[in-house]
């Protein structure tokens, strides 16, 4: 099946919601970043929760979100788009733990809760919004569902997960966000929170074959999906932007780097890919940075 999200109304519009199918991607960022398994849950689980925020973005407009919880795994930071694009790492990709209490991948452990969930959405306008609050659980979804009610006063519920088959390859991926309307009735409350209670967790519905549709429909009524949006693990880093950067170091510090070592490799976080700059390469951009 391939990567999509759908913006939905339930309830004669009295709720909003949002859910996505992310396996390939989260399995793009796996591949890329070769991250154990309890690494991929929690970057899969913020890159998913990122992709589905994006959506609710306009034209432009992206979304950075760093999860910093104190834990081995360091900083998961994941940036997406208004279009369905997303890109994301962790500090260390290499952390794993065995199963917690409740035989699932120990994301809570790794990610840490002495810390912070930070969203910076990027509107086009000189200043960008920031919005941060305490990690309430480090198993992602409920650090979520806590940032909508405190920073964006919208009562909203959250669920994200990740399945990772023996080999470290994603299994299955995705997420839903539900969020309530201020008209909201108190019995439509109620009635979503017993379903959501009695509903498996997200990635075993995606792997039992469920798509983002179906998803909404097991714990609402009356969805009306008004957009499908295509999902994909999608990089802005180029030769181009590095070379950029090179130029703004100045004059002095490339030709250092020229004397030095003659050439200067780069590696870009959020894909890992690598840009190779040979000594003549070096030597345009400092000429560059002389004009």
């Amino acid at each position: 099946m391939e990567d999509y999200l759908v913006k939905a109304i339930a309830y004669n519009g009295q709720v909003r919601a949002y859910a996505a199918i992310t396996t390939n991607t989260v399995g793009e960022a796996q591949r890329r970043h070769q991250t154990w398994p309890t690494a991929s849950a929690a970057l899969g689980r913020t890159m998913t929760a990122g992709v589905m925020m994006g959506a609710m973005l306009k034209g432009e407009d992206k979304i950075t979100i760093k999860v910093e919880g104190g834990g081995p795994i360091g900083i998961v930071l994941a940036d997406a788009d208004a279009k369905g694009h997303v890109r994301g790492y962790v500090t260390n990709p290499q952390t794993h733990f065995e199963l917690n209490d409740i035989g699932k991948l120990d994301v809570r452990r790794a990610v840490g809760v002495d810390g912070t969930l930070t969203i910076v959405k990027d509107v086009g306008l000189r200043d960008h919004f920031s919005g941060q609050v305490p990690l309430v659980s480090g198993e992602i979804g409920d650090d979520f569902t806590y940032y909508f009610a405190k920073s964006e006063q919208t009562p909203s519920s959250v669920g994200v997960g990740v399945l990772v088959n023996p080999d470290n390859s994603i299994l299955a991926a995705g997420g839903f966000i539900i969020q309530l309307m201020p008209d909201a009735d108190e019995e439509i409350i109620s009635e979503i929170e017993q379903s959501l209670q009695s509903t498996p967790p997200v990635s075993s519905l995606i792997d039992e074959g469920y798509t983002p549709e179906k998803m909404l429909e097991s714990f609402l009524k009356d969805v009306n999906v008004l957009e499908k949006q295509a999902v994909e693990f999608r990089c802005t880093c180029s030769k181009e932007r590095l070379s950029n950067a090179i130029i703004s170091l100045g004059k002095e510090e490339i030709h250092a780097m020229i004397e030095e070592d003659g050439e200067a490799n780069a590696q870009c976080h959020f894909c890992n890919e690598s840009y190779h700059f040979s000594k003549e390469e070096l030597e345009e951009l400092e000429a560059e940075a002389e004009r």
